[in-house]
């Protein structure tokens, strides 16, 4: 579903790196400040992995403490644009979206795509915005794997990088494909993952959406936050209950399969980049490493690419450079201040 605050671009007969064609293409996306006359002053945001494109605005927005007028994302003097990812739930081309050949949606059987197809198609809507060279590309969790690549993929289209809580390198396999659908099987309605229109069946696939999600929460240091800025445990629990209750009722359970697949062997080409790259991790993460980030660095290095690495010391995982924002806030803004 598409959010309220989201538009759409379209584009006719997308072809797939996996050599499948499909037919419309749409990305749902999201825009804050203005593009100046050249066209240089925008800001790419990749969202994570089952996150959306409203990044700022309000409080809603996952990138808030960051994003905004006067804040390290400077509205003011930015234009940033953050598209849903393809194969997501939130208004981009996905598993929900309508199949022309059957009228219904696509479910299990949308086309196989990979990482390099999610930003090309990124690409063609920042090409349709006139955009010129991006400023900077800057992305978050799955996103800061997205901005390593396009940094690898398109290397003069920026002029910074700026991955966060991400990896050069994507570790998913098979078997992580096969253990997410496995965890459907037993939902009532499922039908093989076409189960559209059964989702609300008791036992069915909006429970175990509900379930995940709390897990997922929980996992990602949200919880943590809680427990540290909210003393009521019932409020504390009512809050991860409504949040992942909201975001179960949006997701699509076959889009959680369909983008992890996407990053298979999803590996940037380091020696391609050009770009100068911040890599932000955080230590608590226990989602990413914070030992993968000096070793990135190095690598980068070795090919003599401008790059540093950042610690964030938060208590809150895999959420803290969202959370904790205020830590690391001005190393961002001074990171994209000198760059041309």
């Amino acid at each position: 579903m598409i959010l309220k605050t989201s538009t759409t671009f379209t584009h006719a007969n997308f072809k797939l790196s996996t050599g499948k064609i499909l037919p419309r293409l749409t990305l749902a996306y999201e825009t804050w400040g203005s593009l100046n006359t050249k066209g240089s002053n925008a800001i790419l945001l990749c969202h994570g992995y089952t996150n959306h494109p409203h990044a700022g605005g309000d409080t809603n927005g996952w990138a808030h403490n960051l994003l905004g007028p006067g804040k390290a994302i400077d509205t003011d003097q930015y234009f940033v644009v953050c598209s849903n990812m393809l194969g997501s739930a939130f208004g981009s081309s996905g598993p929900s979206s309508l199949n022309p050949e059957t009228g219904k949606p696509y479910g299990p059987d949308f086309p196989k795509y990979n990482t390099v197809d999610m930003i090309a198609a990124q690409k063609l809507l920042v090409d349709y915005l006139g955009i010129n060279q991006l400023k900077a590309v800057i992305g978050y969790s799955y996103g800061g794997h997205l901005a390593f690549l396009w940094g690898a993929t398109y290397p003069n289209r920026m002029r910074a990088l700026v991955p966060i809580a991400g990896v050069i390198e994507r570790q998913t396999s098979n078997k992580d494909i096969v253990r997410l659908r496995s965890q459907f099987e037993g939902c009532a309605g499922w039908n093989g993952g076409h189960y559209y229109g059964n989702e609300e069946l008791p036992g069915g696939v909006r429970d175990k959406m509900l379930a995940i999600r709390i897990e997922t929460l929980m996992k990602y240091g949200f919880g943590t936050f809680l427990s540290e800025t909210i003393e009521n445990l019932a409020e504390r629990t009512r809050i991860i209950h409504d949040r992942a209750e909201n975001w179960a009722t949006q997701f699509d359970a076959n889009a959680l399969a369909i983008i992890y697949e996407a990053g298979i062997a999803s590996k940037a080409d380091a020696s391609a980049i050009k770009a100068p790259l911040l890599n932000v991790l955080a230590n608590s993460d226990n989602v990413v490493n914070i030992g993968l980030g000096k070793p990135t660095v190095a690598l980068l290095k070795s090919h003599s690419i401008d790059a540093t690495f950042h610690e964030i010391d938060t208590r809150y995982g895999h959420t803290g450079p969202m959370l904790d924002a205020v830590k690391w806030a001005n190393t961002l803004s001074k990171f994209l201040a000198s760059t041309p």
